[in-house]
């Protein structure tokens, strides 16, 4: 097996993304590896609107949300850092990936297919798509 010394956990927010993290716990303890949690948050506005208030909004939440996971892992033993990127998901996550000695990816998948999958597109099968690195997928129960 590789020597996996640090594993990226990119999140959305939601309770689906979050079903990585008792598999990610398992293999970190098992590879001594550290892990480095990733949040992509990015905003819409209006035409003519001025994004700068909305865009830190977001990335604001996204910090308090990846600070109470890093918590709770670190609180577990975990060495655990957490990164916020501002932009599209999978663009940032593969950019993050490529440039932070990331060992491997490990995220879950909404297991969307057909028209869903066509109409929003699927942030897990561009990373799996285009990332040098290896991904670990587990879908979303």
């Amino acid at each position: 097996m590789e020597n996996f010394q640090r594993i990226l956990v990119p999140l959305d927010g939601s309770g689906c993304a979050e079903n990585v993290l008792p598999k990610v716990e398992k293999l970190a303890t098992e590879l001594k590896a550290g892990i480095a949690l990733l949040r992509v948050a990015l905003t819409h506005t209006f035409p003519g609107v001025d994004p700068t208030e909305a865009e830190l909004k977001v990335v604001r939440e996204a910090e308090a949300y990846l600070q109470k996971v890093e918590d709770r892992l670190k609180a577990k033993g975990f060495k655990v850092d957490s990164h916020v990127r501002y932009g599209n998901d999978a663009e940032e996550i593969l950019e993050h990936a490529d440039g932070k000695d990331i060992d491997l990816i490990a995220m879950t998948t909404h297991g969307r297919s057909g028209v869903k999958r066509f109409l929003l597109g699927s942030v897990a099968e561009k990373v799996l798509r285009y990332s040098p690195k290896p991904i670990f997928l587990v879908r979303c129960t």
